[in-house]
C-alpha cells in the first residue's frame, strides 16, 4: 500500500514494477542482474479520487503518456530493492503534486496612480524619440 497522504492510499494491485537490466557502467555486473525497477500506474484505472486523476493527467510530464499510464525507470542504485523504494517515491511525490488544488485567480484592475505613471511614462518616451528625428526647416 503506497500512501500519498492521509486521505489517499494506493493499493499495491495497481501498480506495476517489474525488473529490468540497468544502463551505465557496471562491468559483468550490469550485463547479468536486473536491477532497475520499471514502474507502470494507470491513471484511468486507478483508485483515486476523480479530480486528482484529472490534474494527474493534466501535468506536463514525460512520463505520463498520452493513454494515461505513468512510466517511471529507477536505476540510480545497484539494489533492486533500492530502486523499487526509489520508483515509488517518485511516484508518491508525481500524486503529491496533483493533489494540491490551484488557487483561483482573482482578476485585479490597476489603480489611478499606477495609470497615471504609465501614461508619464509614455509622454515622456514619445519626447525622447521626438528629439532624435532630424530637425525642421524652422528650427
Amino acid at each position: 500500500m503506497l500512501r500519498i497522504n492521509r486521505q489517499i492510499a494506493i493499493p499495491d494491485s495497481e501498480i506495476e514494477i517489474h525488473a529490468t537490466r540497468s544502463q551505465g557502467a557496471g562491468g559483468q555486473h550490469v550485463n547479468k542482474a536486473a536491477t532497475a525497477a520499471h514502474l507502470r500506474f494507470d491513471i484511468h484505472a486507478s483508485s483515486l479520487p476523480a479530480d486528482v486523476r484529472q490534474r494527474l493527467q493534466a501535468l506536463s510530464d514525460q512520463r505520463i503518456s498520452a493513454e494515461g499510464v505513468i512510466v517511471i525507470k529507477a536505476q540510480r542504485s545497484r539494489s533492486l530493492e533500492r530502486n523499487r523504494e526509489d520508483a515509488l517515491a517518485r511516484l508518491r511525490a508525481l500524486i503529491q503534486r496533483a493533489t494540491t488544488r490551484p488557487r483561483r485567480r482573482i482578476p485585479t484592475k490597476p489603480g489611478k496612480a499606477a495609470k497615471r505613471r504609465r501614461v508619464e511614462k509614455k509622454v515622456k518616451h514619445g519626447r525622447t524619440k521626438a528629439l532624435r528625428g532630424k530637425p525642421s526647416a524652422n528650427e
